[in-house]
């Protein structure tokens, strides 16, 4: 190869050939800045709460409270889903916000991803 003049990309984290290497770490880097984005347009996990409440067109305080409501638990999963991955919040943080266990919060994430998704909802207007 270096006869040849070739360059790889290569991270020591990522296992893979250079395409590979190459397309994980422009997803990554994509990731981040739409993460930098959102948090310098100012959202944090309210804002997200407050786009929730806006499209299932429920109260703002019902998504913080204990409830077993189907639509408070949509709202909860759809604000777990985005703020973990939008955001960057981590489910340990999600999960003393919102008193539950980790793993509820796992599974919050899961089903918040299915429905957004489902139901093409997104979290700016645009």
């Amino acid at each position: 190869m270096r006869s040849a003049n070739l360059r790889m990309v290569s991270d020591e984290r990522i296992l893979g050939d250079g395409d590979f290497v190459e397309s994980t770490l422009k997803t990554a880097n994509e990731n981040m800045e739409r993460r930098y984005r959102l948090k310098a347009a100012g959202f944090d996990l309210d804002t997200v709460a407050k786009r929730v409440a806006q499209l299932l067109e429920l109260p703002f305080g019902d998504i913080w409270e204990k409830s077993k409501r189907p639509r408070v638990v949509m709202a909860r999963d759809m604000v777990c889903y985005w703020g973990n991955t939008e955001l960057g919040i981590s489910m340990t943080t999600l999960s003393k916000k919102f008193g539950l266990s980790q793993p509820a919060i796992s599974i919050a994430v899961r089903r918040g991803e299915k429905l957004i998704k489902s139901n093409k909802y997104t979290l700016t207007n645009n």
